[in-house]
């Protein structure tokens, strides 16, 4: 993972009170209310219990460099319930099967937003400027209305826009488009790779 996709990298699933499901900030899905308190209920369920963090029974093959998964639902106490589970996919044998279920419940979300789904937008976008002196291509000039770096760019610089700003950054590096070729260059002569997303909601 580098710096920037860690900054850019969004929430796999979420599942709002009002039915919306938003997918890797990329795809939307309305669930109904019936369908939506019955996935908190099991969420809840599954997690109700379990320890922040969770460990693999003894016996547990060593597994290293893969992604944790983090479960959280939010409870009628308004409190976020969160829980850590490293390695899930490659031991879930080893971990309680609730997990295990809860993670196949938001997987399943995640399946159907991807097929039956629309393209998720906001008004509201994160933007991350990498440093690319050495970056070997030819950069097209930084786009207008798009807030140039500023400050320590140490090795990337972030800001969330709105507004204008969005517009002019979504049309100069379209959606999906290849992480290389998305070269700019500042009005001081600075290269900088250029990537966004769309903001959540909450975020």
């Amino acid at each position: 993972m580098t710096v920037t996709m860690n900054v850019l990298r969004p929430p796999r699933v979420v599942l709002y009170s009002d039915g919306l499901v938003i997918v890797d900030a990329s795809k939307q899905l309305k669930l109904t209310d019936a369908e939506t308190g019955e996935t908190v209920a099991s969420m809840e369920t599954y997690l109700t219990g379990q320890p922040p963090t969770a460990e693999p029974r003894p016996g547990a093959p060593m597994v290293t460099d893969v992604p944790t998964t983090v479960l959280g639902v939010r409870g009628k106490d308004g409190k976020m319930l969160e829980v850590r589970v490293p390695a899930l996919d490659q031991v879930a044998d080893f971990y309680p099967k609730e997990l295990s279920e809860a993670k196949k419940l938001m997987d399943g979300l995640a399946t159907r937003a991807a097929t039956a789904g629309t393209d998720y937008v906001a008004t509201r976008v994160r933007m991350v400027a990498e440093g690319a002196a050495s970056a070997e291509g030819k950069p097209a000039p930084w786009p207008a209305g798009v807030p140039e770096p500023s400050g320590t760019v140490d090795p990337i610089w972030h800001k969330d826009i709105e507004g204008a700003a969005v517009s002019a950054i979504t049309k100069a590096v379209p959606a999906g488009q290849e992480y290389g070729r998305s070269l700019f260059k500042t009005g001081s002569g600075a290269l900088f790779v250029l990537s966004w997303r769309y903001l959540l909601p909450d975020e």
